[in-house]
């Protein structure tokens, strides 16, 4: 799915801007999940566009064959080309045919070094390198390859980078206008842990070689840590960072932090974090969350949680909106009569003439698709990998599996019935979000209902994996194809079946808005109003 996340300039405070249109990554080692999986997640967030899943097919390519590149958000018009592989492997999303998956979060950081001149932007860097690579250690090297050669001309970025064994995080920005090419660092995840990341760069200090590996391009810390070579250098040069290399910070030369970044992203990190270690170690990072800079000054870049994750675990996370933390979005008045997670699409508002921000959670209703992939290395790879994918929010739908081998997309999962501004109830993201969009606003009173049906969903589809798994493994590797796609096709039908069945079921259910309001809305009506409601004779 090529979409944009994109930044909405508000101009509410002073330093960088809110980002609102933005995304949400977890990354889990495979000692970290409970079955033995590398997976990492991904909530695309952007307000205003549709969501749809994408499937490229594998091929063989002439010699001096080439592809012209196109911007998603600019189809029209072409970049520039780029030289084609002899051989290129098919990709369903994000996920490839040899479980290679490669998600991403905008940071944006130093605007000054955006390349508006550069050939790709991060997507066609993540689609090439899908379809070229069979490893994320391949993929970093030949996304940093494809960058310094053709240009790059998004702002600053943040890949999980996974394949079956291994799960890493990259961090890249350009170098400015006429400045081909970008300087970038990746870091290995430890097995046994889990990191996340949120539209904020979150790499500091780095592991650091000695020496330049000369065929390559890059220093590289063999197993922990691969770097550009001017990714220091660089730095010093544009005025970025003055100190010795062995404290040379990333995030704080190229990204550098400030309340408004770090309030609407790292709280998203924080809150996984929170879920998996002791809350009370967590909570003593509010200072930091609360822009109290000078006593913390950052999150840990993982953290090894207190017992392996579950598929479930992991799709909770993707789900989460503060729930029971210092930042509960349901726990005060702007919740509303039903103590609603969701705001308005404002991320700040102005009252007494002062400026105030909102929230920003994990799940949030302008996600166009939602995916938790899934790697698995004991299995074969068209069985491994599975893209557990729907379109909407994940609080709103169930995760359907899509398994990597896929030669087609499912109806309902295609372009042409999920379009901008044309309501289409053959398309999953209309249909998931005309059930999302009644439940919105009378949270408390409906959204059990809509859990009631997700979790049914999930738990048919979670439970039917081990033996379809089974079966797919007696077959031979076209079988398995056809067998898996077919699994596919069918988990999708029943997914917008049930989902027509709630929808259906929601309006007549919850017609003309039955049942009474939260009782802390009650009380701040009263706080508000005294004694204008109040019937006469009470004490």
């Amino acid at each position: 799915m090529r979409k944009l996340c994109l930044l909405l300039l508000l101009g509410i405070l002073p330093g960088r801007t809110f980002l609102s249109d933005a995304c949400t990554n977890l990354i889990v080692g495979k000692a970290a999940s409970a079955d033995g999986s590398v997976i990492c997640t991904y909530n695309c967030d952007t307000f205003g566009d549709t969501g749809w899943l994408t499937y490229s097919p594998a091929g063989a390519h002439a010699p001096g064959e080439k592809i012209a590149i196109r911007s998603f958000w600019h189809p029209e018009g072409i970049r520039g080309y780029v030289d084609q592989v002899a051989f290129t492997y098919s990709v369903i999303g994000y996920m490839n045919e040899k479980q290679l998956t490669i998600l991403e979060t905008t940071f944006g950081g130093r605007e000054e070094l955006v390349d508006p001149e550069g050939i790709l932007d991060y997507d066609n860097v993540m689609q090439l390198a899908l379809q070229r690579c069979t490893t994320a250690r391949e993929a970093i090297l030949e996304m940093g390859r494809l960058m310094d050669e053709y240009g790059y001309c998004s702002s600053g970025e943040t890949f999980s980078v996974c394949d079956k064994d291994e799960a890493w995080m990259m961090d890249v920005i350009g170098k400015g206008p006429g400045r081909k090419g970008t300087v970038w660092v990746a870091v290995r995840i430890p097995d046994d842990c889990i990191s996340a990341h949120a539209n904020q760069s979150r790499i500091r200090k780095f592991p650091q070689a000695r020496k330049l590996d000369k065929k390559k391009g890059i220093y590289e810390v063999a197993g922990e840590c691969m770097y550009s070579a001017e990714v220091i250098s660089f730095a010093r040069e544009m005025g970025f960072y003055d100190g010795p290399d062995a404290d040379f910070s990333f995030r704080d030369a190229y990204c550098p932090i400030d309340f408004v970044g770090m309030r609407l992203c790292e709280p998203r990190v924080w809150s996984i974090f929170r879920h998996h270690t002791d809350p009370a170690y967590m909570d003593s990072f509010m200072p930091y969350l609360n822009g109290q800079f000078d006593v913390c000054d950052e999150l840990p870049l993982w953290i090894k949680p207190d017992k392996p994750l579950t598929l479930q675990d992991v799709m909770a996370d993707m789900r989460d909106h503060y729930e029971g933390t210092p930042l509960d979005m349901t726990a005060d008045v702007s919740a509303g009569p039903w103590s609603s997670p969701y705001r308005p699409r404002a991320k700040g508002f102005t009252s007494d003439g002062k400026q105030y921000f909102r929230e920003r959670p994990i799940s949030t209703q302008q996600a166009g698709f939602s995916v938790v992939a899934q790697m698995r290395s004991w299995l074969p790879d068209e069985v491994g990998g599975v893209y557990w994918f729907n379109c909407d929010e994940p609080s709103a739908i169930a995760y359907v599996p899509v398994y990597c081998c896929l030669r087609s997309v499912p109806d309902a999962f295609q372009g042409r019935y999920n379009r901008n501004g044309v309501f289409d109830e053959r398309g999953a993201f209309w249909l998931c979000n005309w059930v999302a969009n009644m439940v919105y606003p009378r949270w408390s009173a409906m959204v059990g209902d809509l859990v009631s049906a997700r979790e049914e969903l999930e738990t048919v589809f979670q439970n039917g994996q081990p033996g379809i798994e089974a079966e797919a493994r007696s077959l031979t590797p076209e079988e398995r194809v056809a067998y898996l796609e077919g699994k596919t096709f069918a988990f999708t039908e029943q997914m917008m079946s049930r989902w027509k069945t709630l929808a259906h079921h929601l309006i007549v259910k919850y017609n003309d808005q039955p049942g009474a309001w939260d009782q802390p809305f009650y009380d701040a009506v009263v706080r508000d109003t005294g004694t204008r409601y109040l019937v006469p004779g009470q004490q």
